[in-house]
């Protein structure tokens, strides 16, 4: 394993359509360490993997993901030829083999997600070490801490490094997830010791690479995980 984990960007994004059972494999092929996804939950109540709030850019549907039924979602083409999967789909692909980094991207994602973790623990079907829950939604967090504070948890952040440390320490964080634009040397040294992993998103040239990677981040969440 190299010094840094390297994490696929909603599956292989540069590669496969993003958030596709697809673009998954396409990472794991690329042999990753972990792989991002984001969450909602649909109005059937299931976990869908899914970027967006709305369908129109990646789907042939229109509206909202929240208002939609599971079926709805699934009859759905994602750029013509995929299709969206459940977070249950994506869990039983990746199989515990690397880490899954699920962001809570919609509202009230963070129950029914730890409902799910849970299982699997319960289940011995995962390790806690493979799973990491992140969000921007600082709520969201602070549901999954309330409900069991041993899942792993990342705070998100494309505003200030200081801000996502300090909120890390009130729900005992493992990590920070800043955008890599908000890096330095400094502040990765700061994260570090407060004790905090620094996951960096989303490096995609060869030349951002090379300076992420010089600051010693413990990972790089890229579109093009072969690049790292």
């Amino acid at each position: 394993m190299s010094a840094f984990l390297k994490i696929g960007h909603r599956g292989a994004k540069g590669h496969v359509t993003e958030n596709t059972l697809q673009s998954i494999q396409k990472a794991m092929d690329f042999n990753v360490d972990g792989i991002e996804i984001d969450v909602h939950v649909c109005k059937t109540g299931e976990l869908v993997v899914f970027h967006d709030f709305t369908l129109d850019r990646l789907t042939n549907g229109t509206g909202e993901i929240g208002k939609k039924t599971l079926s709805q979602l699934q009859n759905l083409q994602v750029e013509d030829q995929y299709t969206i999967p459940t977070l249950r789909e994506v869990l039983q692909l990746i199989d515990n083999k690397l880490l899954i980094n699920i962001e809570l991207k919609g509202e009230g994602t963070a129950i029914p997600t730890c409902n799910i973790i849970q299982e699997l623990i319960n289940d011995k079907k995962w390790s806690l070490d493979n799973i990491l829950v992140s969000s921007f939604q600082q709520n969201e967090l602070v549901d999954v801490f309330n409900y069991d504070s041993n899942i792993p948890l990342g705070v998100l952040t494309k505003a200030s490094v200081n801000q996502a440390i300090v909120f890390a320490k009130t729900i005992n964080a493992k990590a920070i997830h800043p955008s890599f634009s908000l890096l330095s040397k400094n502040n990765v040294q700061k994260a570090k010791e407060e004790g905090l992993l620094v996951n960096a998103w989303t490096v995609n040239t060869k030349q951002a690479i090379k300076r992420i990677k010089s600051y010693q981040v413990d990972a790089i969440i890229s579109d093009f995980p072969d690049r790292l």
